[in-house]
């Protein structure tokens, strides 16, 4: 009997929620192309704040291919008609020919901090990624409120994200995950330039984007509620992502996992 030893290339899945066409996925593909072999599986069109979910709508699960061409390379790309995390389920279950060694989301345009993780699809399709065991990154980089729901985004400079995103998958595909995370949520201030300046954070509960009190308004008619970046800085912790971000301007790495058991306190 002959048993080969040859060893496949790591396989990488890469998502976000801006939407395939972000120049966030292009560099997340260009920080980790000679990593392994990679394949994109993205919403087709902008899908920010969706969290982990499952919407049902006509078009729910069209599948667009494509290829992405980066530095001379062509990367197979297929634009879910969907949710972040459900374009990593179409990627894990039906467009990836084997179990990705690892999934990056991102680079997401946007900071995802303290308890607003829990709203960003970027952070979903991370979750999703880790609930069928595959480690994930999700990469965030700082910017303002007013761009980060655009269909079609500015430039940006996304090169210490990139970098610092590197790194982690080279350690994460190591292996060298010595802390056990599911999920590691990196957000980068925008001014940042050393991806070696970084603090390991734990998640804040505070919010960081919060919904503002409507005025009076007419209930039969469409609204969105509108948010802003608050923080009380009396109770912020100071081990905590929203302080390496806002307050130090340091990059910011949170080890997340997805069991979200309390300690045994008993009521």
């Amino acid at each position: 009997m002959n048993f080969s030893t040859k060893r496949e290339r790591p396989f990488i899945l890469l998502t976000n929620d801006d939407g395939i066409e972000s120049p966030g996925i292009r560099a997340a593909a260009e920080a980790v192309l000679d990593l392994g072999d990679l394949i994109i599986a993205a919403p087709a069109k902008q899908q920010s704040g969706m969290g982990r979910a499952f919407p049902r709508l006509e078009d729910t699960g069209i599948i667009e291919t494509s290829c992405i061409r980066i530095n001379g390379q062509e990367i197979p790309a297929y634009g879910v008609h969907g949710s972040p995390a459900l374009a990593v389920a179409h990627g894990i279950l039906e467009i990836a020919d084997r179990k990705p060694d690892l999934c990056i989301s991102g680079i997401n345009y946007g900071e995802n901090l303290g308890q607003t993780v829990t709203c960003s699809g970027t952070l979903g399709a991370a979750i999703e990624a880790a609930s069928q065991g595959i480690p994930a990154i999700a990469v965030s980089l700082e910017a303002d409120l007013s761009i980060q729901r655009l269909e079609q985004l500015p430039g940006a400079r996304l090169d210490t994200s990139g970098e610092i995103l590197r790194a982690a998958a080279q350690r994460i595909l190591a292996k060298e995950n010595v802390m056990q995370a599911d999920i590691w949520n990196i957000n980068v201030p925008a001014e940042a330039e050393d991806p070696k300046d970084y603090r390991i954070t734990t998640q804040s509960r505070q919010n960081y984007f919060c919904f503002q009190k409507p005025q009076k308004r007419d209930f039969s008619r469409p609204f969105r509620l509108t948010s802003k970046i608050s923080i009380d800085m009396d109770t912020l912790e100071r081990d905590s992502d929203i302080y390496a971000v806002y307050v130090d301007r340091k990059i910011s790495v949170t080890p997340l996992t997805i069991d979200m058991t309390a300690g045994r306190t008993g009521i």
